[in-house]
């Protein structure tokens, strides 16, 4: 984990770590002025083998994320790391300069679709503990979600796999079940009073999330949305040059 003032802390996705960024993006804000804080989520990365469920309720993990932070800073966030920094944006807008969202979500907007995930999560957490790390890699890979990834190159697969293979089926488990969509509460509600600059990044071929992040853009005061053409769930991997192009546009402007 890199610790810097002021600088973009950068939350992954589920089943990823602060190393799965990649490179590129980490070399790529360096080289213009904003080397990243790197944050290891709730049973992932350094935090692998954690299953106490207090680690991995919302409070603790938005305490983990200021801790790591020299605030105020800017807030980058993927997936799951998009939920959080949209919770804590949301909770801590003081402390947030700017917010960028990939590829995220404010979460589902009924107890009943809630309910329904939260089932849904509890099975895929089954699923990881019974099947084991390799097994479990192997299918969330597998996703419709992330079929454009069959375009990345074989270093960046390989090596995204490797840090995947580090973690820890038990602690996955148990942060679907404590951060899982279905665990959290929506902010739908929440958006238009979240003043904070935002960035909200999608591939145009994410095409659930394409939908989601226009409605997100509608919804907050102060947004701009960017589709990166020829991109699915995850442009910071297929389109390294675009999202380093949009983010660092968007978080170097005059403010």
């Amino acid at each position: 984990m890199t610790e810097a003032r002021g600088h973009p802390v950068l939350l992954h996705g589920f089943t990823g770590s602060s190393a799965a960024w990649g490179g590129a993006i980490v070399d790529g804000l360096a080289g213009v002025g904003l080397p990243p804080v790197l944050v290891d989520l709730p049973g992932h990365g350094r935090y692998a083998g954690e299953t106490d469920p207090e680690r991995f309720t919302l409070a603790s993990t938005l305490d983990l994320v200021e801790a790591v932070g020299e605030w105020p800073a800017d807030l980058v966030g993927y997936s799951m790391g998009a939920r959080i920094a949209l919770h804590f944006a949301v909770s801590h807008p003081e402390l947030v300069r700017r917010l960028v969202l990939e590829a995220g979500s404010p979460g589902l907007a009924t107890d009943a679709e809630r309910a329904e995930r939260r089932a849904a999560d509890t099975a895929l957490a089954a699923r990881a503990v019974d099947e084991g790390m390799l097994a479990f890699a192997e299918f969330w890979e597998g996703q419709p979600i992330f079929e454009t990834r069959r375009a990345l190159t074989e270093h960046v697969v390989v090596s995204q796999r490797a840090l995947r293979l580090r973690n820890d089926p038990a602690s996955l488990a148990a942060a679907l079940k404590g951060l899982g969509t279905g665990a959290l509460p929506g902010l739908w509600e929440a958006l238009p009073g979240l003043t904070t600059p935002t960035l909200v990044l999608v591939g145009a071929l994410d095409r659930k999330f394409v939908g989601i992040a226009s409605r997100m853009a509608e919804a907050l005061p102060d947004a701009r949305l960017v589709v990166v053409p020829g991109a699915g769930h995850t442009v910071h991997l297929e389109r390294p040059t675009e999202w380093l192009e949009a983010v660092t546009g968007f978080l170097l402007e005059e403010r």
